[in-house]
């Protein structure tokens, strides 16, 4: 992993030169405003992971963003999670949270209705929306926030040895996703064993037995992936153990990009179970994952990664269109048409400036395509094209350029 501090890449320094969120005294510390730019980003992830997990066989639901604090004290996120939850609400004479975990919603969802062992596994995702008490010291800029959406899942299986299946499964998902975003395994990012710490009752479950069968369990399943990890004592869920996918921002610091829990509390607290097929009643597992993490440190660490200068499909705006003088605006706004219908996000710039003064400016912003239009372009009915990554193009044909930019945006390249 690069360890040196290279401020130019900082996300909070480009976030504001790009106009991607910002911050405000008035709404509060550690939540974040995304602007229009900043939001487009927000949702092409979104896109992605929800589509991506579908493909998966994942179920996305919606669930509240609050719930009864009795529902925390039933999974034990109250109080061994206290101290990163928001102080209760009263509402009616009844006290209300806001939720850090989408855990015990995704499991009343479960509940509703028998299941049989033949629809098991079934795997219960959400973009969920979470609240927790940061620390004021602790809050960094989109790395951590005191609100953020989570791809969080909930698979319940059958067995454990389904579940081990599962937890490889989202290891593959994980793999792909940071696949597409560029990022390596063992250089942009690494596996950590979160272990728990048997004396620290007050922190974990107490059960020595089950903590030594999860732990074990997962370490081996790493050790047949031939995956380097290494093991962190006391930095495992209170109800389980781990897998972590850490990653350092331009600064040095490290955090968890995504994670795989195996729980082996929840299955009894909740009397998670299914019908077997001696039509009697069975005990479930259930895995915890999350595929791309938090919407806003993955959004943080992007930023730096790329340096701003984001992938074509994840680009605000992923051309612009420059005319070269007034008499050429029309025709720029033809083009802008024709790119717009193609879904391609295009702006133009018919400033009365210069042209060169409106590449450098479209330079600084990193947009992905500088299209140009002047007289000769107007006559051969074509545009002229300035790649950012790939430098200046042949002139093409408008049809042309949409076919380039279509086929880059679905490739994710």
């Amino acid at each position: 992993m690069n360890t040196e501090p290279d401020k130019e890449r900082d996300h909070k320094k480009l976030g504001k030169e790009l106009d991607l969120f910002t911050f405000s005294d008035a709404v509060g510390k550690g939540l974040p405003l995304f602007t229009p730019k900043g939001s487009v980003i927000r949702r092409e992830l979104e896109r992605f992971i929800i589509d991506e997990e579908i493909r998966r066989g994942y179920l996305h639901v919606y669930t509240p963003d609050i719930a009864k604090l009795d529902l925390y004290k039933k999974s034990g996120h109250y109080p061994h999670y206290k101290d990163s939850m928001y102080a209760p609400i009263e509402i009616d004479k009844e006290q209300f949270m806001l939720r850090p975990m989408t855990c015990p919603h995704h499991f009343e969802l479960y509940l509703r209705k028998p299941v049989s062992y033949r629809e098991l596994p079934i795997r219960i995702a959400e973009i969920a929306k979470l609240y927790r008490y940061e620390q004021s010291g602790e809050i960094m800029g989109l790395q951590r926030v005191r609100t953020f959406c989570l791809a969080d899942a909930h698979i319940i299986c059958a067995n454990e040895r389904q579940a081990a299946e599962e937890i490889e499964k989202a290891l593959d998902l994980i793999e792909y996703v940071a696949s597409v975003f560029g990022l390596t395994l063992d250089t942009d990012y690494r596996y950590r064993l979160s272990l728990g710490d048997r004396s620290n009752t007050e922190k974990y479950i107490k059960n020595d037995a089950a903590w030594e069968h999860g732990e074990d369990m997962l370490r081996k399943l790493l050790e047949k992936r031939g995956s380097k990890f290494e093991e962190a004592k006391d930095e495992a869920a209170f109800y389980g153990p781990k897998i972590d996918i850490q990653m350092k921002n331009v600064n040095g610091k490290e955090d968890t990009a995504f994670t795989v829990q195996y729980d082996f509390h929840f299955p009894v607290q909740f009397d998670l179970s299914y019908i077997g097929e001696d039509g009697e009643k069975h005990r479930a597992f259930v895995v915890h994952r999350s595929s791309i993490g938090a919407i806003e440190r993955i959004m943080a660490f992007l930023i730096e990664k790329y340096a701003g200068a984001f992938p074509l499909w994840l680009s605000p705006i992923q051309a612009r269109v420059l005319s070269v003088s007034e008499k050429h605006v029309v025709y720029a706004r033809e083009v802008i048409d024709a790119l717009k219908m193609a879904n391609i996000r295009v702006e133009i710039d018919d400033a009365n400036e210069s042209l060169g003064k409106k590449i450098r400016n479209a330079k600084t912003e990193k947009i992905p395509y500088v299209i140009i239009v002047g007289d000769k372009e107007i006559e051969l009915k074509n545009i002229s094209v300035d790649s950012r990554d790939y430098g200046k193009l042949d002139a093409m044909p408008i049809a042309d350029f949409i076919t380039r930019a279509a086929e880059e945006i679905k490739a994710r390249k």
